[in-house]
Parts: structure tokens; C-alpha cells; sequence
């Protein structure tokens, strides 16, 4: 019995350890006083503790002292890692190293300090920017009519374009010593979601130039005299950029680009000069038909070796005016419809100097690095801006819609199959929204989030194109025929523009959330990595160990959290969300768990079984999004009227965690391996299902109801609220109607179903009822005001069959732009 009880009690005093992280040397002191214990209470004898001293203390000797540690155990194992390691090319290296580790490198590594989230400090609009985003923010929506823009001119009217030029919606990321707005990171993306919520021809317009492109490139690696020249013309709309990255044979894989400049000397401006002779084919270019300056992304080639001793001296950005000889630009593609301008741009043995390399000649050859350092900020800003305001349009006209339009005499937002994909039109609002505003923060806090940046571009465009399917599905009719009361078709046209550019979705879930995650948020894996590389078995051993009680202690930590429904987490706060906190660390420390397993298992492979490290993806994608709904409603205030959309988000989340994991386990290749670990993360089997009926009921609730949640949701967008023929301004009204009106209008509808008013039309109805008292004539009139607004929100644009037979609307000539 008392060899039980000493049992037991070693295991429990090692569980504790491990789950509380000890080091080796607390270890080895609590081994060494767990034997002195047990011999000063005269439970060993003086033999026992001979020979486990004798047992022990080489053991320690050797996991003690380093410099043996390495000769006798870290060598041989130095010696495999560096065997199996896999290669990495300069652009993967780049990549990797693009960008920076934030809050998502917390939730990595299976500890997440939750006081650190809460210590974020989310951006606020500055006097300044709040003042452009209620002037002339304001005043460029109501010039906008997205169906005369893609329908009738497949352009911006020139006025708009003029207004964009004249206010300087180009230069929002231009510092203000060169005429530029200089808005921070949240700004612009407050700025580009209230254009979409109008127009997202618009709304790309504007993003693009503020986005990946020359001027941010010149503003981090120009010269003085490139920036001098360059961004105060920029800033003033004088010229309008583009940058031509993509091509037929290359999207994502900038390392097989086509298009290549040669080093050699040639003319320009009347004199032989050093420079580039250049052949390109660029297809998907934003703004390229009116560019009239051109960012160009190409491979270079030295063969002469006139720069040094490198012939292939790797991708170059160069910027190029559109006017230059044998540059090819104009034309234009025709994106799903819509009408923001992109084209192809060629160019046949273009010459250029040197010196139009992007940061001058010394820049030649870090393209690559230049566009993903770039890219991680724009990633965070633009594309989720998108996503957020559709989500915007989805979630406040849907409700809207929901309570107005009747079948079988009731709102259709009250029958339970509608609620459905209303619940999920309201919880991906209000993480959208929760997202957007954390992630665009980043950057204003000097942030360049890359993992955070592909985590919001993947998620938010998937969960945009959900929100506006449900939405059409709930819309029907009304959401399918094209015309100026049309709010959601030109959105729903816009969806795969949204999945495929800037790192098509199945690209980014796939490879690069947990490909670059794995290795930039976990502690050990990158610098063993180059440790390795550099044959630096010093450092290796250090990191090897302290990977190894990292892994030991994740994996008790996983496990205990599963035995306790993660009870013993710890959360920052009390209240209705502390038990989301403690599910989010249990799901965390099983991450960390999980990958290092399976990094350790798999090695080089994970990088190949993509569907694999994207379930682990989309793991960490979920910690993330839930988070930033829990920093969202905290500094919100916390109202309780939020409540609902925070347990809709985070529960949704905590389920996708919870499948994501099933299907990583029950396709692991080492089927004993994937079912252990499915016993150490869900050792009492599933623990998170998708949100209960009732709690999607709620959400739907507050999706047809006034002010609250509603409004916070859906702020920082154009509603025309109160212009009764804008295409969303007539469901504002005839909501804000129907809400008061509704009692009066709720007992005329029940006295007509139980035959107390009779009469085939509507007026009739009325003035039966009127005449018997049922309501009076203030009520008569309110009654017959909304009646119009509600005709004339659900009912559908209809055009003379000639204008339609004429190819006009539908499949005339693209229209070019006239500058």
C-alpha cells in the first residue's frame, strides 16, 4: 500500500512539473529531493538509495552539463536533423522572414496571455480621418450608383474619377511631406469598407493604389530622388498607379515568373546609358488601362556580368510610365462584371535605365522580399475591408428584409429555416466586423502581421461569400434581378474576385497559414532550422532541449485541459465569457501539441500534405477569429444585448476547431500516432458542437430589430437612410417605418384574417377598417405610407424588353476610359 501511495505520488509530483513547464534543473533538484524524502522517512533503505543514486546521477550528469550532453546525445541527433532537413529556396527564406509575429504567435505556442490581447490598443480614427470619412467619404457614396456603374458604363463616371483625384483618395498611404493624407491602417480600412458597402467598383478603385503597389514600395525602399519625383504626383492623382505582378503562367508562384530583364547598355534620352532590356506579359492588372505609371515585377539576368559576379540576379521591381517606348497598355478584361479598370499590359525589348529600379541598383535582385514585406500590411487592410463590408450590406438589409417581407403572415425572419442562415449572416458580421478592426490596428501599431495578414484574407472573403449566398437564399427573387433597387447581385458577382486575388484561398489555407505559421510562430523550429544550417551544434543543443520540454509540457497540458473541460485555464475575467477564454487555451496548448508531433512525425512531409497542415491552419485561423470577437465585445463595453453574436461567433469557431482536429487525426498517415493524439486532445471524446437553434434565433432577433447590435455591426457604411429611392435608403425607410407602424399594422393583418375587414385591395381594406372603428385615420395614413415603402422595398426592377434585347445592359462593348 505504501508503495501505491508513492507511486502515486511521484506521478502526480511529474505531472505537476511537467504541466507547469519546470525546467531541467527544477526537475533534477525535485528528483533528488523526492529520494532524500523517501530515504529520511525510512521508506528506502540505504541500498535502495545506493543504487538509484548510482542509476540517477549520470543521468543527471549527462542532461546537466552541456558539453557532454552534446558529445554523447545531441551530436547524433544533430547529425540526423540536418540530413532530413529540407532545402529552402532564397524566395521561401524571404517569405518566411516577410512580416512579423503578433498576437497569433501567442495562440501558437498553447499559452496565450490574454491580459496582452486585452492590453492591445485597437486604433481610433483620428479627428482628421473621422472628418474625410463624414465629408468626402460621404459625399463620393452618394455620387455612386453601382448599377449605372457596371450596368449602364462599366466605368466610374469621369466626375467621380475627378473627385478621387481632387481629394487625394489615392494618396492615403503618401506621407503629408509629399501632399499625401497619411491615414494610418485602420483608417483605410474603414474608408475602403464604406465605399464597398456602395460600390466595390468604387471601393477596388481606391484600395488598389493605397494597397501593394508603387507607392508603397517607393515610400520603403525609393530613393530620395524616385520618392521626390514620384509620390507628390502620385499624392496629387496626376498619375495613377498600377502594379503588374501576375501573368498566364504565374499567380502565386512569383518564383516562376516569365517575364525577365537582361542588363546591358542601350539608349535613353540621347545617350548610351547602363540598363535593362525587358520582355513581359502581365495579365489581372488593376488599374492598368488608365495607369499611366506601372510597377513591374520581373526576373533579372546579368550574362555580360556587368553589376558583379551573379548572372541570375533574381526578381527586380522596377517603375516604368506607361508612355515609355514599346509598353504596351490599355486594354481592358472584363472581371465578373464588374467595372473596376484591369488590363493586360506587354511590353517587347523595353529599355530602361538602371536607375528606375525600385531603390535604385542596390535593390536589384530583392523584388521578392520587397513585394512580401508590402504585402503583409496591404493583405491585412484591403481585401477584409471587402469582406467586412459585404458583410455589412448582408447583415442590415437581410434583417431589414427579414422583417418586412410576410409569408403565411408572418415576418420571415421568424421561421426557423431563415433564422438559420440569418445566425450566420449575423455571427460572420460581427466577427468581420471584430476582425477587420483588430487586424487593420496592426499596422498603426507598427505591425506587419504576415500569418494574421493570411489568416483575415482567407477567412473574412469565405466568410463574405457565405454571408452573401445566405443572403440571396433569404432575398430569393429580389436578389437576383439585376437593377437600381439591387443591393446584393453586384456583390455576389464580386465574391470570387475577393477568393482569388492577392494569394488565391485554397493557396493561402493550404500552404500558407500553417506553413509559415508553424515555423515563424512556434519558439524552437526555425532557429534549430538554422542552426542546423549554420552547423552550429551549440546552439542546436540548447534549442533541442528547450524544444523538448516545451513539446512534454504542451502535451500534459492538452491533455489535463481535456480531463477538465479546460477548468484549470485561466481566464482574465469573470463572467459570461471566461469559459470561452479557458476552451480557447485548452484548443491552443492542443495546437501546439498537435503540430509538434506532427512535425516531429512528419518532418519535411507536412509541407507536402497540404490538406493536413491546412486543418491545422485553419485551427490557428479559429483561436484567432474568436479572439478578436472576445476584444471586440470587451471593448465594446461588454452589452449584454451583444451576447448572443459572441457565443454564435465563438461557439462556430470552437466546432470548426473541434472538426478540423477530427479530420487531421483520422487522416494522420501514422493512423496509431493519430489516434493517440486524438486521446490526448479529446480524451472524453467530441467537445464542441456548432451553436444551438435558440442561440441562432437570437441573433436573428437582433438583426430585425432597431439600434444595438445592429448599429455596431454596421457602422462605418452608406445607408442613405434617408432617401427613400437609393437602392438601400427605400429598405431603411420602409424598416424604420414598418418599426414604428408595426403594432397598428400587426392587428389590421390579424383583423383581415379573421374576416373582421373585408375586401379584395389593400385601400379597401383600409377604409373598412377605418369606417368600422378598428383604426383611426392618423393610423389609416401611417398604414398607407408604409404600405407604399414596403411595395416598393421587396418588389424588383423590371426595363423595356428593347433595352435588354439590345445588348446594352447586359453583353455590349466594354467601354474604355476616358481620362
Amino acid at each position: 500500500m505504501v508503495a501505491v501511495a508513492v507511486l502515486l505520488l511521484a506521478l502526480a509530483g511529474a505531472w505537476i512539473l511537467a504541466y507547469r513547464g519546470a525546467s531541467l534543473a527544477i526537475w533534477t533538484g525535485a528528483v533528488a529531493a523526492f529520494v532524500a524524502a523517501l530515504a529520511v522517512l525510512g521508506i528506502l533503505g540505504p541500498a535502495s538509495v545506493a543504487l538509484l543514486a548510482l542509476v540517477l546521477t549520470p543521468v543527471a550528469v549527462l542532461l546537466n552539463v552541456p558539453a557532454l550532453r552534446r558529445k554523447l546525445i545531441t551530436a547524433r541527433i544533430f547529425k540526423t536533423f540536418r540530413a532530413v532537413l529540407p532545402p529552402m529556396t532564397q524566395t521561401e527564406r524571404e517569405a518566411l522572414e516577410a512580416g512579423d509575429i503578433w498576437w497569433e504567435g501567442e495562440l501558437f505556442q498553447g499559452r496565450p496571455d490574454w491580459d496582452r490581447l486585452h492590453a492591445i490598443n485597437v486604433s481610433r480614427l483620428s479627428d482628421e480621418e473621422q472628418a474625410f470619412l463624414d465629408n468626402q467619404v460621404e459625399t463620393l457614396c452618394a455620387m455612386l450608383d453601382e448599377d449605372d456603374i457596371i450596368r449602364e458604363r462599366r466605368d466610374l463616371p469621369q466626375e467621380v474619377w475627378d473627385y478621387l483625384k481632387r481629394e487625394r483618395f489615392f494618396s492615403m498611404i503618401i506621407p503629408r511631406e509629399f501632399g499625401g493624407l497619411a491615414f494610418g491602417s485602420l483608417a483605410q480600412s474603414t474608408i475602403v469598407t464604406k465605399i464597398a458597402t456602395r460600390s466595390i467598383s468604387a471601393a477596388v478603385t481606391v484600395m488598389v493604389p493605397n494597397s501593394l503597389g508603387p507607392g508603397e514600395l517607393l515610400m520603403h525602399y525609393g530613393t530620395d530622388e524616385q520618392k521626390a519625383h514620384w509620390l507628390p504626383r502620385l499624392a496629387a492623382g496626376e498619375e495613377i498607379p498600377c502594379f503588374a505582378l501576375t501573368g498566364p503562367d504565374v499567380g502565386s508562384d512569383a518564383g516562376g515568373m516569365p517575364d525577365y530583364g537582361v542588363v546591358c547598355k542601350g539608349e535613353h534620352e540621347g545617350r548610351e546609358v547602363l540598363g535593362i532590356r525587358l520582355n513581359f506579359t502581365k495579365r489581372y492588372i488593376t488599374l492598368a488601362p488608365v495607369a499611366t505609371v506601372l510597377g513591374l515585377a520581373f526576373k533579372l539576368h546579368d550574362p555580360d556580368h556587368l553589376l558583379g559576379d551573379r548572372e541570375d540576379i533574381g526578381i527586380t521591381c522596377a517603375l516604368i510610365p506607361a508612355n515609355h517606348p514599346g509598353v504596351q497598355i490599355g486594354e481592358r478584361h472584363f472581371p465578373m462584371g464588374l467595372a473596376f479598370m484591369n488590363g493586360p499590359i506587354e511590353g517587347k525589348d523595353v529599355f530602361v535605365p538602371l536607375d528606375w529600379i525600385i531603390g535604385g541598383q542596390a535593390m536589384a535582385g530583392r523584388g521578392w522580399r520587397m513585394l512580401v514585406e508590402c504585402l503583409s500590411v496591404g493583405r491585412a487592410i484591403s481585401l477584409p475591408a471587402l469582406g467586412t463590408a459585404a458583410g455589412k450590406v448582408s447583415y442590415r438589409m437581410t434583417g431589414a428584409y427579414a422583417r418586412i417581407r410576410r409569408q403565411f403572415k408572418l415576418p420571415i425572419g421568424r421561421f426557423e429555416g431563415v433564422q438559420e442562415a440569418m445566425a450566420r449572416i449575423g455571427g460572420y458580421g460581427y466577427m468581420l466586423e471584430a476582425s477587420r478592426v483588430l487586424t487593420a490596428s496592426a499596422g498603426d501599431l507598427g505591425v506587419k502581421p504576415s500569418v494574421v495578414s493570411a489568416i483575415a484574407k482567407y477567412h473574412m472573403t469565405e466568410m463574405m461569400r457565405q454571408s452573401v449566398n445566405d443572403a440571396m437564399d433569404i432575398h430569393a427573387g429580389r436578389g437576383i434581378i439585376y437593377g437600381p433597387r439591387n443591393y446584393l447581385g453586384y456583390g455576389y458577382q464580386a465574391v470570387p474576385i475577393g477568393i482569388t486575388v492577392e494569394g488565391a484561398n485554397i493557396l493561402t489555407r493550404n500552404l500558407m497559414i500553417f506553413g509559415q505559421g508553424a515555423i515563424r510562430c512556434h519558439p524552437y523550429v526555425f532557429p534549430e532550422m538554422e542552426a542546423a544550417r549554420d552547423d552550429d551544434l551549440v546552439a542546436f543543443d540548447r534549442l533541442f532541449f528547450s524544444h523538448l520540454g516545451y513539446s512534454i509540457n504542451r502535451g500534459v497540458r492538452a491533455f489535463t485541459l481535456g480531463l477538465t473541460g479546460g477548468r484549470l485555464a485561466t481566464a482574465p475575467e469573470a463572467g459570461s465569457n471566461a469559459h470561452y477564454y479557458q476552451a480557447l487555451t485548452r484548443m491552443s496548448a492542443s495546437l501546439a501539441f498537435v503540430s509538434d508531433v506532427a512535425m516531429g512525425v512528419l518532418g519535411g512531409e507536412l509541407k507536402r500534405r497540404e490538406r493536413l497542415s491546412a486543418r491545422l491552419g485553419d485551427v490557428l485561423s479559429h483561436l484567432y477569429l474568436a479572439s478578436t470577437v472576445l476584444k471586440y465585445h470587451r471593448d465594446g463595453g461588454a452589452q449584454d444585448s451583444e451576447q448572443a453574436h459572441v457565443d454564435w461567433a465563438i461557439q462556430h469557431s470552437l466546432a470548426e476547431i473541434n472538426t478540423a482536429f477530427d479530420e487531421f487525426f483520422a487522416n494522420f498517415p501514422n493512423r496509431l500516432v493519430g489516434r493517440l493524439l486524438q486521446l490526448v486532445v479529446f480524451p472524453l471524446g467530441r467537445s464542441y458542437r456548432r451553436p444551438a437553434d435558440a442561440i441562432g434565433a437570437k441573433v436573428a432577433t437582433a438583426m430585425m430589430a432597431p439600434g444595438g447590435v445592429r448599429d455596431r455591426v454596421t457602422t462605418h457604411a452608406y445607408w442613405a437612410a434617408d432617401n427613400p429611392d437609393d437602392v438601400t435608403g427605400r429598405m431603411e425607410q420602409a424598416f424604420d417605418t414598418l418599426v414604428a407602424v408595426e403594432p397598428v399594422y400587426d392587428r389590421f393583418q390579424k383583423a383581415v384574417g379573421r374576416g373582421e375587414i373585408v375586401g379584395l385591395e389593400f385601400e379597401t381594406r383600409l377604409e373598412h377598417a377605418r369606417s368600422a372603428g378598428l383604426i383611426d385615420a392618423d393610423e389609416a395614413q401611417l398604414l398607407r405610407r408604409y404600405e407604399a415603402l414596403r411595395m416598393d422595398a421587396i418588389i424588383t426592377d423590371a426595363f423595356p424588353r428593347e433595352t435588354l434585347e439590345s445588348g446594352a445592359q447586359t453583353g455590349g462593348p466594354v467601354r474604355k476610359h476616358v481620362a
